[in-house]
C-alpha cells in the first residue's frame, strides 16, 4: 500500500499490515511496540508483523540525532555562561569560519553523564491494526469525509485523497468536491474537468492563479521563489499574481476547456456580477489565453468583460452607501455570504442603533465555516490600537499589520455593544444552521479544549495534530520538551518567545541562552553542522518558569531555516515530548513523544506551538507563514493571540452540542460518541476522535 495512504492512517492510530510481509512474531512486536513507542495496539494484535517496528520508528522517531549537549539537560545546567558562550564560539568558528561542515559539533565542556533506566510514567497511545482490506473501508471514509468538507485541505491531506484516488479507492470523478480550492488542486492534478462539477465562472481565475504560481515557483530559482516577489517596473507581483501571467500551453488548452464547458450553460446573475468584480483581471486572462469563444453566450461574456460598463455588486453597493441607504445597500451584496464578508464595513456606517438592528436582521446563512469565522471575530475584544488581518494564498499564512496611517483614516470601529449583537446573532444563524443533523450524541466533556478545524491550509500534518487553538493540559509533575531534528541542511534554529500579559515579548534562542540556562528553561545548544543530521531541544518547567519570569503568560516556539532554504528543500521533523520533571538522561525518548510532524512548507520560518503558563495548558498553532525570515525574534507575534482563545468561544464540544438533535450522557446511550477514551463493549456509537479532522470539517 501507498506509504502517503499508510502515513494518514497512522495520524488517525490505525496500523495498516501490509499483505506481502511474513507473518509470526506478533506478540514480540505487540510487546516492543509498548516498550519502544508507548503504543497499545487494542485490536487487531495477531496482525502485526516486524515491518511495524522501522515503520512507526521513522514516524515518531527513534534515531535521532544527538543534540550539541549528549548530556542535555542536566550536563548544560552544570556548566557556566562563560563556558556555554565559549563552547558555541569555538563551533561557530570550526564551522562558519573553517567551513567544516561534516561532523556535528559538540562542547568541549562536557563531561561524561550516566543514564538511568526509563521510568518514566507514560500515558499509552490506543492503536489498532488492519490489513489492507480493511484499510480501504478507512481510506474511503476518509477521504470521502475531506472531499465533503468545504474547507481548503493541508498539504497532507491532499496528498492522501490524491494517493486514495490513484490507488483506487474512491472514484473522486463521481463526487461533488465542495470545497472549489480543493476541485482546483484536484483538476491541475488529474487534468480531468470532472473535477470541476463544483466549479462556476469566476472560479476559473482561482485555477488561473494557481496555475500561474506552480508555473512561476517551478521556472524561478529557488532564491527568487523565496522573495514571493517579482519587481516589474514600478509596480510588485507576488508569485502567481493574475496581472504577471506566464501560463504553459497546456494550460490554456485546459483553461479554454474548462471556459467552454461553463460558457454551455446559462449565465447566472451572481456569476456574472462577481465575473464584473475582476473584470480587468478576466480582460487579460482571455487576452493571455487566445480564447476563441464557441457560441453567442461565450461571445457575449467576452464582450462584456472587453467592454467598458460595470456591472458589480460593489458599485452598487458603494452607490447605495453613498446616498445614505444601508439596508439598500446590504440587499445590493445579493448574497448571505457578501453580507456577511461586508458585515464591519455595513455595522459601522450605520448612524443609528435602529440601522444597525436593520442590518443584523436581515443576516441569513446557512453557511457554518463563515458564520464561525465572524464569531471568533465578534466574540473576542476588538483591537484598539493597530489591527492585524490575516490570510492564506498557497497554503501559507500572510499577515498584514495596520499601519499608523490605515489607523488614522480607519472609519469601521465597533462599540462592545454592537459586537455583542452581532456575536449573539451569529450564533442564532449557527444554531439554525447546525441544529439537528445528527441524532443521539455522547460529547465528552473534555472536548471542550479542541478547536473546531476552520482554516487548516496553513498546517503541517504529522501525528499528534489538532486543529489550531486547541488547549491540552499537562499533567502536574511533567515538563515540556520541545524537538526539531533535520538533513539535508546545515542549520534550522528552534527558538522560543516569551509573550507578557502586557504584550511585550522575550527572545529565548541562540542569541540569548548562554546566559539564561535553568531549571525554568534549558537549550541544547546551537547545532549549525548538521547537513547529515542535526537537532534542537527545550525544556519548559511551567512551576520554574513562572517563579523566575513571573510577568510572562505564553511562550511560543518557532523554527526557522538559518540556512535560509524553505523547509520544502530539506527533511525536517518537530514536536513535542511529555517528561518527568526529573527525567532519565535520554534526550529523545519516543514513548514520550506526543506529537511528531514533518515541516515541509515552502518557507523559512513556521509556528509550531505555545505553552499557556497560567493555565498549565499547551496551545496548538501549527501554521507556516510567508516569510523569508531566517531568525526569530525579529517580528511581532501579536496576531498569533488570536488563537488562544478560541476554545472559549467556540470548541468541538460547542459543534456537536449544535449538531445533535439530542444530546446523551453516557456513550451507551449515543448513536455517535465525541471521545478520545475507549468505549464501553457495550456501546455501539460510532466514534469521533478529537483528531479525526477529516470527519469533523465533512461535517461543515
Amino acid at each position: 500500500m501507498d506509504k502517503t495512504l499508510k502515513n494518514y492512517l497512522f495520524t488517525k492510530h490505525i496500523l495498516v499490515v501490509d499483505s506481502g510481509y511474513p507473518k509470526g512474531h506478533a506478540f514480540e512486536v505487540l510487546i516492543s511496540m509498548a516498550r519502544l513507542f508507548g503504543i497499545r495496539v487494542t485490536k487487531g494484535q495477531e496482525l502485526l508483523t516486524r515491518q511495524m517496528i522501522p515503520f512507526t520508528a521513522g514516524l515518531l522517531g527513534q534515531s535521532v540525532p544527538a543534540p550539541f549537549y549528549r548530556g542535555f539537560p542536566r550536563s548544560v545546567r552544570e556548566l557556566t555562561p562563560d563556558q556555554l558562550l565559549f563552547d558555541q564560539l569555538i563551533h561557530y568558528t570550526e564551522t562558519y569560519g573553517l567551513g567544516n561542515w561534516g561532523e556535528p559539533g559538540h562542547s568541549v565542556f562536557e563531561r561524561d553523564f550516566e543514564r538511568l533506566a526509563f521510568a518514566e510514567n507514560v500515558e499509552p497511545k490506543d492503536f489498532i491494526a488492519v490489513d489492507e482490506a480493511e484499510a480501504a473501508v478507512f481510506i474511503r471514509e476518509s477521504a470521502e469525509a475531506l472531499l465533503s468538507g468545504t474547507r481548503p485541505l493541508s498539504e497532507e491531506q491532499f496528498a492522501f485523497v490524491t494517493a486514495a484516488v490513484r490507488g483506487g479507492f474512491i472514484n473522486a470523478s463521481k463526487i461533488r468536491v465542495a470545497s472549489k480550492d480543493t476541485a482546483v488542486r484536484l483538476l491541475l492534478e488529474f487534468r480531468d474537468l470532472a473535477f470541476a462539477k463544483s466549479l462556476a465562472l469566476p472560479d476559473v481565475l482561482r485555477l488561473a492563479g494557481e496555475m500561474n504560481y506552480l508555473t512561476q515557483t517551478r521556472r524561478l530559482s529557488p532564491a527568487s521563489v523565496r522573495l514571493l516577489c517579482r519587481v516589474k517596473t514600478d509596480k510588485k507581483y507576488y508569485v502567481g499574481d493574475l496581472r504577471n501571467l506566464t501560463l504553459k500551453n497546456k494550460d490554456r488548452k485546459l483553461l479554454a476547456r474548462l471556459l467552454d464547458d461553463l460558457l454551455e450553460c446559462e449565465i447566472t446573475p451572481a456569476s456574472l456580477s462577481s465575473c464584473y468584480e475582476k473584470k480587468a483581471l478576466w480582460a487579460g486572462l482571455l487576452h493571455h489565453i487566445h480564447y476563441r469563444p464557441k457560441n453567442e453566450r461565450a461571445v457575449a461574456f467576452l464582450r462584456q468583460m472587453r467592454g467598458r460598463g460595470n456591472a458589480s455588486f460593489s458599485s452598487r453597493f458603494e452607490a447605495e452607501l453613498a446616498a445614505g441607504d444601508i439596508p439598500g445597500a446590504a440587499a445590493a451584496l445579493e448574497s448571505p455570504a457578501n453580507v456577511l464578508r461586508h458585515l464591519q464595513y455595513l455595522l459601522s456606517r450605520c448612524e443609528t442603533e435602529a440601522e444597525a438592528d436593520a442590518v443584523l436582521n436581515s443576516l441569513d446563512s446557512k453557511n457554518a465555516i463563515v458564520l464561525l469565522q465572524l464569531l471568533y471575530k465578534y466574540d473576542l475584544p476588538e483591537e484598539k490600537a493597530l489591527r492585524t488581518f490575516r490570510f492564506t494564498r498557497h497554503h501559507l499564512l500572510f499577515v498584514h499589520r495596520e499601519t499608523r496611517a490605515e489607523a488614522a483614516h480607519r472609519r469601521s470601529f465597533l462599540s462592545a455593544n454592537v459586537r455583542s449583537k452581532v456575536a449573539a446573532r451569529v450564533r442564532e444563524l449557527l444554531t439554525a444552521s447546525l441544529k439537528g443533523r445528527l441524532g443521539r450524541v455522547y460529547v465528552d466533556p473534555a472536548m471542550a479544549h479542541i478547536a473546531v478545524p476552520v482554516q487548516e491550509t496553513a498546517s503541517q500534518g504529522g501525528f499528534g495534530i489538532l486543529p489550531k487553538g486547541s488547549r491540552l493540559p499537562v499533567p502536574a509533575g511533567k515538563k515540556i520538551r520541545a524537538f526539531v531534528y533535520w538533513e539535508k541542511v546545515n542549520d534550522i534554529d528552534l527558538s522560543v518567545i516569551g509573550i507578557s500579559a502586557d504584550g511585550r515579548e522575550i527572545e529565548f534562542s541562540w542569541r540569548t541562552m548562554a546566559a539564561e540556562q535553568s531549571a525554568a528553561i534549558t537549550f541544547s545548544g546551537d547545532e549549525t553542522s548538521g547537513f547529515h543530521g542535526g537537532s534542537e531541544f527545550f525544556d519548559i518547567d511551567f512551576e520554574a518558569f513562572t517563579d523566575k519570569w513571573p510577568e510572562i503568560r505564553y511562550l511560543v516556539f518557532c523554527a526557522n531555516v538559518y540556512s535560509a532554504l524553505p523547509f520544502a528543500d530539506c527533511v525536517c521533523r518537530a514536536g513535542y515530548m511529555l517528561r518527568d520533571t526529573e527525567d532519565t538522561g535520554e534526550i529523545f525518548e519516543p514513548k514520550t513523544v506526543a506529537s511528531s510532524f514533518t515541516v515541509n512548507c515552502r518557507s523559512t520560518f513556521a509556528y509550531l506551538f505555545a505553552l499557556d503558563l497560567t493555565a498549565r495548558e499547551f496551545i496548538w498553532l501549527n501554521l507556516v507563514k510567508n516569510s523569508q525570515t531566517t531568525v526569530a525574534g525579529t517580528e511581532s507575534l501579536a496576531f498569533l493571540t488570536d488563537y488562544f482563545d478560541r476554545v472559549r468561544v467556540f470548541s468541538v464540544y460547542d459543534l456537536f452540542t449544535y449538531l445533535a438533535e439530542e444530546t446523551v450522557e453516557t456513550p451507551e446511550e449515543a448513536e455517535i460518541a465525541v471521545t478520545d477514551r475507549a468505549l464501553p463493549e457495550n456501546a455501539a456509537a460510532k466514534q469521533i476522535h478529537s483528531y479525526d479532522i477529516d470527519r469533523i470539517t465533512g461535517l461543515l
